[in-house]
């Protein structure tokens, strides 16, 4: 049985399921839902730097990597405010992410870093992009790839 045939519908559940994760997260923050912000029931004040900026960079970066739509520098972005995330935030309090609360900014971090160097894999609205970006319009549903 060949299972390499899995790897591009297993990378786009990862995509997914970790983009929605991200919605999620930066969702509460910003309108108080799913638990609120830290699970308070509250929204970070609008504006407030950094939690406010950060949840809605968690909110459209997620809500890009779920539908796969420029992908990779959408998950680069949430990567790199998760590395920010661990480092400002949490680092400081101690070394160890268990001992610091941070294991969700780093897992979240090499997540969307592992997304934006593979990819949204088979199933993304980026592949959709592409493929229409390969073709011209002839008029009349007539469609033929434009050549080089």
């Amino acid at each position: 049985m060949r299972t390499d045939r899995f790897g591009g519908p297993a990378l786009s559940l990862f995509r997914m399921v970790i983009g929605l994760l991200f919605l999620f997260h930066g969702l509460a923050s910003l309108f108080g839902v799913f638990g609120g912000n830290r699970g308070s029931g509250e929204p970070v004040p609008l504006g407030q730097w950094p939690g406010w900026w950060a949840a809605l960079i968690q909110a459209i970066c997620g809500a890009l990597v779920l539908v796969g739509l420029f992908t990779r520098p959408a998950a680069l972005l949430a990567s790199g405010s998760m590395a920010y995330a661990y480092f400002v935030v949490h680092q400081p309090e101690a070394l160890l992410p268990l001992r610091n609360h941070g294991e969700l900014a780093v897992l979240f971090c090499w997540s969307f870093l592992l997304v934006a160097a593979l990819g949204p894999g088979v199933w993304a609205l980026d592949n959709l992009r592409r493929r229409g970006d390969a073709r011209v319009d002839l008029g009349a549903g007539e469609r033929r790839p434009v050549s080089a």
